[in-house]
């Protein structure tokens, strides 16, 4: 089951994450469109946490808040317990949060440069 059934429904779940990543401080927000390039999802929201405290609490706040806002959790959460890099699925879009170096080193937002950035 994904999260939405819509274009926009996805993109306002999305929102919602990334004001929950935005209200606890969360750095370095950037959002891609990656539906024209691949069929994986439709979004990638990035972040960065300064430490594994913060990361586990910018990824319990995205729960709770998609939770609360569209009723659904994500499809599975992966990377919590050393917290370097936490990947959040919802099935229309993906919510990576690194700790900097972590993110430095996979430079997602390079390796998906074909990918529209989303204000």
């Amino acid at each position: 089951m994904t999260v939405a059934t819509s274009q926009y429904e996805t993109l306002s779940a999305v929102k919602a994450a990334r004001e929950a990543i935005d209200d606890k401080k969360g750095e370095d927000l950037v959002l891609l469109d990656i539906s024209e390039i691949t069929p994986v999802a439709d979004y990638f929201l990035i972040a960065t946490g300064n430490n594994t405290r913060q990361i586990r609490t910018l990824t319990e706040e995205v729960e709770k808040a998609v939770k609360e806002a569209f009723g659904v959790s994500p499809l599975s959460i992966e990377g919590l317990g050393q917290a370097q890099w936490v990947l959040m699925d919802y099935g229309d879009f993906v919510v990576h949060i690194f700790d900097q170096e972590t993110r430095d080193f996979f430079n997602l937002e390079r390796l998906w440069s074909d990918a529209k950035r989303v204000a």
